[in-house]
């Protein structure tokens, strides 16, 4: 009997540390979320919390500034895509072509950026977007304020966000192509084909599930990764053209000092957010080729 007991309690003792961290950094905040958003407050300790239902939901949904917000999430997740998905697969395939000395540094000049803080990656594109005399103005001949005009603020979010993403993405995509077994490519070679065939037919097929993954990490990822180069360059301007749904809520709790409808706005962040994983789950078993 103790020996049976001692099998079943044993292995949840093992998972007790990291069921305790998850109950503890990661439902017990979604909770208190959940509470804060049915109140009014102003996040003054000595300010009384006014419970109001659903009222922060309501006048959250009918804000225009929420519906933008999320608007411009969408456009910088479809932006930041191309860095994450498309680009690494086609250095991935250019960097098999080099020999191995030189793909490790080549792999390590492309994951560089990834290591730089977002805070300094900031401050240095601040200077070569400098209108007039940057870097970027002197080489194109411009004399365009790319950081604090609306028509290119977002873009340039999403291409500083990119290019510090493109390393990591890239070496995902290394990984994965190094899991596929080299069987498949020699049978294809007997019968014939040529690399471009071996790719588009097996090595991308099977590399889905590794795509999957980076969709689902950009998707999921790209709102929380984006706030430090938003905060750092444009604070969510100009014309709130850079704002996206985690910097919304973000400027409601410490500018407006609105707790509630910061919370408000998480919770609905996390419930949209979780919809979409579960779709791209499901399409992810639907769509996607394994090694078995």
């Amino acid at each position: 009997m103790r020996r049976r007991l001692g099998r079943t309690v044993v292995p949840y003792l093992y998972l007790a540390p990291a069921l305790i961290l998850l109950v503890v950094w990661t439902y017990r905040p979604l909770v208190q979320a959940v509470q804060l958003s049915t109140y009014s407050w102003n996040l003054l300790p000595t300010a009384p919390m006014k419970p109001v239902g659903t009222a922060n939901y309501e006048r959250l949904v009918e804000l225009p500034a929420f519906w933008d917000s999320v608007g411009r999430t969408g456009v910088m997740i479809l932006g930041l895509l191309p860095f994450t998905v498309v680009l690494p697969v086609l250095l991935t395939f250019a960097g098999r072509r080099i020999g191995r000395r030189a793909r490790a540094v080549y792999q390590a000049m492309v994951f560089a950026p990834f290591l730089v803080a977002p805070v300094a990656a900031a401050a240095v594109w601040r200077w070569l977007l400098h209108p007039g005399s940057g870097f970027v103005d002197r080489m194109l001949g411009s004399d365009r304020n790319w950081v604090y005009d609306s028509a290119t603020a977002h873009l340039v979010i999403i291409g500083i966000t990119g290019w510090q993403l493109l390393g990591f993405a890239q070496l995902v995509v290394s990984a994965g192509v190094a899991a596929i077994s080299g069987d498949y490519e020699e049978a294809a070679r007997v019968d014939g084909a040529s690399s471009g065939q071996i790719r588009r037919w097996i090595t991308l097929p099977l590399l889905s599930p590794t795509l999957v993954f980076l969709v689902l990490t950009t998707v999921l990822l790209s709102p929380t990764l984006t706030f430090p180069l938003i905060d750092s360059m444009t604070q969510g301007g100009p014309a709130q053209s850079t704002t996206n749904i985690y910097y919304l809520l973000w400027e409601y709790a410490f500018h407006s000092f609105d707790a509630g409808l910061s919370a408000a706005a998480g919770v609905l962040l996390f419930v949209g957010f979780a919809a979409v994983a579960g779709v791209l789950v499901w399409l992810s078993e639907k769509v996607t080729f394994h090694d078995d």
